[in-house]
């Protein structure tokens, strides 16, 4: 039989209990009057959020976007590795502390870790990790373009792109590669085959105009789980202008600069059984010397000069034009009568010394330069034979555009 005395202890002990729970509660959830009296709550985690733009465990991730953010807070140290080696990675905290990236590009194919540090405004501590892998060759195309950034080129050269995997999506491929010129001209992209893709405008470029390339292609798909790696940004400067007029039949090469005569050169095009080709021509390389085989470019043993002097290029398939030191002395070919196997010979010395009219003739041009060759029996060069658009009327060019 319970007593008064024990009911109302135990009565008295629950409402304690009750009590204290009561408190608990309140405790846990926080004192709604903490303002009023002065107080002021924070959050026990750091406000700090670090992305790592490569997801952890990707397998495709960018070779030139990868890097690390922080909101609400400054990066205080971030460490990048290629994992298995541990060799580090350098890169650089942005002096607001809000960013890192990787001083260089990235490597395809190649596994890499990250490991971010931040604090928030209250100095609370945050951490970020990933392990991934950057997209592999296979799986990526790439662009070789030319002409190279801060390089000064002639009025006839093209912008051109020669991809190292077939590209399906042409649209899209064209369409991040944006050309523009200081002059204004426009610009139109011409695809030959599925790898190459040229850009030029109507005309040649104004002289002394400056064109810029952008190219955006990092993660653009062009083809079936083919994506881009590239994103920069390349200028060049267009020279003055030079476009040198080759007439087979007088075997003599007129220099035009900036509109006016520079100077007229004997030279020795193709023999009547090995013409040279017509059509307009732009230089793509020059060489102080360089070997010419005749088994490269189908002409078997007939030639093989290893150290033929200031030979510049003018198509893909072998024709150059160069300085010529084998001539007979007592015969010269030079403005009488056609000797080479298709290419465009001036006089020179062998070693590339002395005042010729070879040497001047590469000393006073630069790639991108024009050379025309008319009045040869031969067919004109074809379009995609070299750097050789030009060759294509302007509605044929832009018909061939993706974009």
């Amino acid at each position: 039989m319970t007593t008064p005395d024990i009911t109302a202890r135990r009565a008295v002990g629950a409402c304690a209990a009750l009590m204290v729970g009561a408190l608990t509660l309140t405790a846990c959830g926080g004192n709604a009057n903490a303002s009023n009296s002065g107080g002021k709550d924070s959050p026990k985690t750091s406000t700090a959020k670090i992305a790592i733009s490569a997801k952890d465990g990707a397998t495709d991730a960018s070779i030139n976007a990868t890097g690390v953010k922080v909101s609400d807070g400054r990066l205080t140290d971030v460490k990048m590795t290629v994992a298995g080696s541990g060799q580090t990675v350098p890169g650089a905290i942005s002096t607001d502390g809000h960013s890192w990236k990787p001083k260089q590009q990235l490597e395809r194919g190649t596994k890499y870790q990250i490991a971010a540090a931040a604090k928030d405004a209250d100095g609370r501590p945050a951490a970020a990790n990933a392990i991934f892998t950057t997209v592999s060759s296979a799986n990526s195309f790439i662009g070789t373009y030319t002409p190279d950034n801060g390089s000064t080129v002639g009025v006839g050269m093209p912008v051109s792109f020669t991809f190292d995997k077939s590209i399906t999506d042409k649209k899209a491929v064209q369409s991040h590669i944006t050309v523009n010129s200081s002059s204004g001209q426009q610009v139109v992209g011409h695809w030959f085959g599925d790898r190459r893709l040229d850009f030029r405008p109507q005309e040649y470029w104004k002289a002394g105009s400056k064109v810029t390339m952008n190219i955006d292609l990092d993660g653009v798909q062009g083809a079936q789980g083919v994506y881009g790696v590239q994103k920069k940004t390349v200028s060049f400067t267009v020279g003055r202008s030079q476009v040198s007029t080759v007439d087979v039949n007088t075997e003599t090469m007129t220099v035009v600069r900036d509109g006016q005569t520079f100077k007229t050169v004997p030279i020795s095009a193709g023999s009547p059984q090995h013409t040279t080709y017509n059509g307009q021509m732009v230089i793509s390389e020059k060489f102080t010397q360089t070997r010419m085989n005749g088994s490269t470019v189908g002409f078997g043993g007939e030639y093989d000069i290893p150290d033929v002097p200031h030979a510049m290029r003018l198509t893909t398939s072998g024709t150059f034009i160069h300085g010529n030191y084998w001539y007979n002395r007592g015969n010269p070919p030079f403005g009488r009568q056609g000797t080479s196997h298709g290419c465009v010979g001036l006089a020179d010395v062998q070693g590339a010394q002395g005042d010729t009219p070879a040497k001047w003739f590469f000393d006073n041009s630069l790639v991108g330069d024009v050379v025309i060759v008319k009045n040869s029996p031969d067919s004109t060069v074809s379009p995609d034979n070299g750097l050789n658009g030009w060759n294509m009327s302007w509605s044929a060019w832009t018909a061939g555009s993706a974009a």
